[in-house]
């Protein structure tokens, strides 16, 4: 009992610093965002660097991800990464308030992409370590989702438009760093150096060094999970991306109401960021995927259409369910489907190639489209992308315990469901 309470109290423990950690890298990720309107005229800006802006800190972030993700399975080692990187990635989002030019800035966000990068696949691969069954779809979209709308998005833009107003964009840059070093001190007191390993290394011959990436795409649900952060990913991003832009120059909103309205899409992020994986534990991760990346289309549309500013901090409550869904694909789905052995390579390859595509790639588009055809057509872009991720989620094989268990009640066999392998995952 004593160890049971003991792996309990560790847990939650674990839980509240990883979501102060990845909350505050988002925090710094989308201050960019929050704070362009007020820099732009400055820095003489145009959309089209905002685009490119966001597609290289996401180029950076899928580079490193992926790398040091697949090098921690390696040598296990997590807690040094963790800090180093929470430390090198508040210094760069501090030196964004000294740049002279779009270059400069250019620079800091690509350097500031591959300290953020590890972060994830890191913090998701100790979660899941450290978690019970039964909490692990909550205690990651805790982390994953909520963590990062409570902290970047309902925080974030009032916080950040606050510090603009009142002492410029540069100071708002400049005043991030003390709570990522703080944040770097938390980690280094109360994470456990790296969980213990039951099993020898040797134990999973089936798994060498080099091999791993290639039997993860023999893996049906490795491959639909990395498509699905393709086109979920490129919903994200621009919409994050030029939201604000977008409502304060074409809805015409004060900075003031923006603030708002993006608060609003905070509140929906924190409570759908639980939210979505909490209902998936009980209804399945298919079905729930399937269902909030349909609602998450709508977000777009409301922001296009919707008639005014209340109105429209309703319909973000109700339809920014997206980061929710991130939990799935990017984490849990992954999780249940590969051995630990190689969890955090996967978090890493399916979240560097979504950032490749859904981060790079497409805001870069979106910008030169917003330029040629107006901000509208980002938003038509977004929809699309949640809409490609309903119906590849279609074809995952479900993962979830609890709807296995009652699978394997209803239809009683001689074989259980297997334990995750990177073999039997067709």
């Amino acid at each position: 009992m004593a160890y049971k309470n003991n792996k309990a109290g560790y847990e939650n423990t674990l839980l509240g610093v990883l979501f102060l950690t990845f909350g505050f890298v988002f925090f710094d990720r989308l201050a960019l965002s929050f704070l362009f309107p007020f820099m732009a005229d400055e820095l003489q800006l145009s959309n089209s660097h905002l685009g490119m802006l966001s597609s290289i800190l996401a180029l950076a972030w899928a580079v490193s991800g992926a790398l040091v993700g697949a090098w921690s399975d390696r040598r296990g080692v997590r807690k040094p990464l963790l800090i180093v990187a929470v430390i090198l990635f508040s210094l760069c989002s501090a030196l964004s308030g000294l740049v002279t030019g779009f270059l400069s800035l250019l620079l800091f966000r690509a350097i500031m992409g591959l300290a953020e990068g590890p972060i994830l696949p890191l913090s998701q691969s100790l979660m899941v370590e450290a978690s019970s069954p039964h909490r692990r779809g909550l205690n990651m979209g805790l982390l994953q989702g909520s963590a990062a709308g409570l902290l970047g998005a309902v925080i974030g833009p009032p916080v950040l438009i606050a510090l603009a107003e009142a002492y410029g964009w540069r100071h708002a840059f400049i005043i991030s760093l003390i709570p990522g070093l703080l944040i770097a001190l938390l980690i280094w007191r109360y994470v456990q150096p790296d969980p213990p390993r039951h099993e020898p290394r040797a134990h999973t011959p089936s798994s060498p060094g080099g091999s791993h990436r290639l039997a993860l795409l023999k893996s049906r649900n490795i491959v639909l999970c990395t498509l699905i952060s393709c086109v979920f990913l490129t919903w994200f991003i621009i919409l994050i991306s030029f939201t604000p832009t977008f409502l304060v120059k074409v809805r015409d909103y004060s900075p003031a109401s923006m603030g708002t309205v993006m608060s609003c899409l905070g509140g929906a992020w924190v409570l759908w960021g639980f939210g979505v994986p909490a209902i998936s534990d009980r209804l399945g991760r298919r079905p729930t995927l399937v269902l909030f990346s349909l609602i998450a289309a709508c977000c777009p549309i409301a922001l296009l259409y919707a008639s005014s500013p209340w109105m429209l901090g309703v319909l973000m409550l109700l339809t920014y369910t997206g980061l929710g869904c991130f939990t799935l694909f990017m984490a849990t789905i992954p999780a249940e489907t590969v051995p630990r052995e190689v969890m955090a390579t996967a978090l890493g390859m399916i979240m560097g190639i979504g950032e490749l595509v859904g981060g790079f790639i497409a805001p870069t588009i979106a910008g030169f489209a917003a330029d040629r055809f107006g901000l509208s057509i980002v938003m038509w872009m977004s929809c699309g992308g949640a809409l490609l991720a309903a119906v590849l989620a279609l074809f995952l094989k479900e993962t979830a315990p609890a709807v296995l268990a009652r699978q394997q009640r209803r239809h009683p066999g001689p074989n259980p469901a297997p334990s995750p392998s990177l073999e039997g995952n067709p």
